[in-house]
């Protein structure tokens, strides 16, 4: 990347007037976040702010100039906060952001409004709230009519909020709809997060459809991405695609080239510091352990994971974790537990609007410890209520989904909660007959005639 050699030659210059040291410094900051130096980023604009939490000096500074430092120093706090667990550091990122919005909005700046509300978006997915950063993202792109980085980073966000809420399809169509942008754009960071993007939408279709072609353009898509990293020299993010691969591997039963990548992906985000992405390839591993039926090990690793993304705003991240703790703790019979950590994912997943991970979570509790729950009657681990409502409740919202993604088939909702039709019948016959109303109506066999 050419461009920061140059942008810092400039800043030598004793000549510059004030707003374009500025200027020129929100530029170089903005290079050296391509590269994922967050805090050489943030030295580089320290005449005008210095510590994440505090207020950007903008003294002597017009009003456009004063609206880069803010967006700046908003998606630095952002970033820097995700890495180093700070936390409403995403709050704070936030309120930086608007105010540079703010700025841009009454100066009718369209490219810098849609910049801002692309960054702010991220704040809001890093924290889970999924149906603001989609409505941010879509604004932003109403207002970009010409190929750009900006438009390619919100097209990118975009397909990435639509894979967090579990709408792979749709994430695949943003994507394939804008490839022609993303060969057009010069960025390395910015394409191979395009391949990496497009990679994970595959791998999660192929989970779900099993069709063989989908895992090979994931495995092919990863590859790209790699080589785009490799030459933006973006550590963190070719740390990530390790665990991208990791995943993949997990997938296809390969758990021993599964351990292999996510050690590689472990060891460059140690060496990084960044102890939040250290989580989610903890999570990842833990999968792999339960898949090994190495339990413990499993139970550990997601103990873990669960432990650091407390510590951020990333309520997603901390929802997935929950659930793959919940079927380590399951499975060592510590019922009790997991249904704690199956309830914690499903209220943090709707309470963000993430209703695809709310109802995976309820899935995973049911599959886990439905035969279980009796055995754990009576203690009042729910605030507000005791177990047996909980219960109840969880019971009835996996059973409703079921039988609507099934279209009221009791077979196929059955065969998709890993239980027998008679065991859902029964259900629906004594604990549910409200929703009865969602089924197919029972087809009535003809008696065979009496010989």
């Amino acid at each position: 990347m050419t461009l920061l050699p140059s942008l810092l030659r400039e800043l030598e210059n004793p000549n510059l007037s004030v707003n374009s040291r500025a200027e020129l410094c929100c530029e170089a900051a903005k290079a050296l976040e391509y590269k994922g130096e967050y805090e050489k980023a943030r030295k580089l604009l320290s005449d005008y702010w210095t510590r994440i939490g505090g207020h950007p000096k903008l003294t002597g500074l017009d009003q456009a100039t004063a609206g880069e430092v803010l967006l700046r120093a908003g998606v630095l706090t952002g970033a820097i906060g995700s890495k180093d667990r700070i936390t409403e550091a995403q709050e704070a990122a936030k309120n930086l952001i608007h105010e540079s919005l703010t700025i841009f909005q009454a100066s009718n700046y369209r490219k810098r409004v849609a910049e801002a509300q692309t960054e702010l978006a991220l704040c809001y997915w890093r924290t889970g709230e999924l149906n603001e950063a989609r409505d941010l993202l879509k604004d932003a792109l109403s207002r970009l009519t010409t190929h750009s980085e900006v438009m390619a980073k919100a097209v990118l966000r975009l397909a990435i909020v639509e894979c967090q809420a579990g709408n792979d399809s749709k994430a695949l169509r943003v994507l394939t709809d804008n490839a022609a942008l993303f060969e057009k754009v010069n960025n390395q960071t910015l394409k191979g997060s395009y391949h990496i993007t497009l990679g994970t939408a595959l791998r999660h279709l192929w989970e779900s459809k099993r069709r063989g072609d989908f895992l090979d353009r994931a495995l092919i898509e990863h590859t790209a991405a790699s080589y785009h990293f490799q030459r933006a020299e973006h550590k963190c993010y070719l740390a990530n695609v390790e665990n991208q691969l990791g995943l993949i591997y997990f997938n296809i039963n390969r758990c021993e080239e599964a351990h292999q990548h996510l050690d590689h992906a472990r060891r460059i985000h140690m060496r990084l510091r960044d102890a939040g992405t250290v989580a989610q390839v903890d999570e990842t591993r833990a999968r792999v352990f339960l898949k090994q039926g190495r339990v413990s090990e499993a139970e550990r690793a997601a103990r873990a994971a669960v432990y650091s993304q407390e510590k951020t705003d990333n309520h997603a991240l901390l929802a997935e974790a929950l659930i793959t703790h919940g079927r380590a703790l399951a499975r060592l019979n510590r019922y009790g537990a997991a249904f704690i950590a199956f309830r914690r994912s499903f209220d943090l997943s709707e309470y963000a609007g993430n209703t695809n991970r709310a109802a995976e979570a309820a899935v995973a509790a049911f599959q886990e410890i439905g035969e279980h729950l009796g055995a754990i009657e009576g203690r009042h681990l729910l605030p507000g209520h005791g177990l047996s409502e909980g219960k109840l409740l969880l019971e009835r919202d996996v059973i409703k989904r079921a039988l609507e993604d099934a279209e009221g088939s009791v077979t196929y909702a059955a065969r998709s909660l890993g239980i027998s039709f008679q065991a859902l019948t029964y259900m629906l016959n004594t604990r549910h007959k409200d929703l009865l109303k969602y089924r197919t109506p029972v087809r009535r066999r003809p008696r065979r005639p009496a010989l």
